[in-house]
């Protein structure tokens, strides 16, 4: 069977498809060109009506079928480890379990960011490719229940998914928490080398061989990107997260003093 070794699972806008690119050079890995193939999104077709703004176009690149999923990993070089990188695979604890249920001994990555920050990059790339229609960031955070009642997708769920905490938890109860890595988006975007190597040591292929990532995908201050939350934003964000933050912290030992700050 083609099936994936490893998964990077998210977290969205943290900085995953910067890891994804960069992996893909690795002489002992294989990341199929198709990114984000979803196929543990769904246990079948995805819906194909209803959403929010753009979602029955995104539901159409689901790679849904087995026989086209497996596909993806046949140009793998003999030897090599498999793996590919859908973002919403954290998020959604029905792919968590279908992935514990297909390929049990995966080993997964995940890169998450200050919660207040990615809720914001996230209404800003959205807001940028034209489909959410809410100019202001805290109201669209505020309508995200409704969103959610309605049936819009996962990337419009912007408190949710930065609800690392509940996702995290929910992972470690049906994986051993050595098959699971936590990455910093800080370190990603402040030592990509490094934390490159760290990725690879995980996966067990050789360190060295990733000599960067991708600084486009990692940087606020490109086209479609906003500087960020306001002080007056984040503060008025901070307490949909706050619980959340401390149960991850509990969970994993990391100090996260910055995410919970308000400046």
């Amino acid at each position: 069977m083609a099936l994936p070794d490893f998964l990077l699972i998210g977290a969205p806008k943290c900085g995953t498809s910067a890891l994804h690119r960069a992996l893909q050079g690795h002489p002992q890995l294989f990341l199929p060109e198709v990114k984000e193939p979803k196929f543990f999104l769904t246990d079948g077709p995805p819906p194909s009506s209803g959403g929010g703004p753009g979602d029955v176009e995104t539901w159409g690149e689901h790679v849904w079928r087995r026989a086209d999923y497996e596909a993806l990993f046949d140009p793998a070089p003999a030897g090599a480890r498999r793996g590919e990188g859908t973002v919403f695979y954290l998020y959604d604890t029905d792919a968590q379990k279908r992935i514990a249920d297909l390929v049990p001994d995966a080993k997964l990555v995940a890169v998450l960011r200050d919660p207040v920050e990615r809720a914001h990059s996230n209404w800003s790339h959205l807001r940028e490719a034209g489909l959410e229609p809410e100019a202001d960031f805290l109201t669209a955070c505020r309508l995200e229940p409704q969103r959610r009642a309605a049936g819009w997708a996962h990337f419009w769920h912007y408190v949710a998914q930065g609800r690392y905490g509940e996702q995290v938890e929910n992972l470690f109860s049906l994986f051993p928490r050595e098959q699971v890595l936590l990455v910093r988006y800080a370190d990603l975007r402040d030592a990509p080398v490094l934390t490159a190597d760290r990725v690879c040591a995980f996966l067990g292929v050789e360190t060295g061989k990733v000599g960067g990532v991708p600084r486009h995908h990692v940087r606020s201050d490109v086209h479609g990107r906003t500087s960020g939350p306001t002080p007056e934003e984040r503060a008025a964000a901070l307490p949909w997260f706050a619980d959340d933050v401390a149960r991850l912290e509990s969970l994993t030992g990391w100090s996260l003093g910055r995410w919970a700050s308000p400046t």
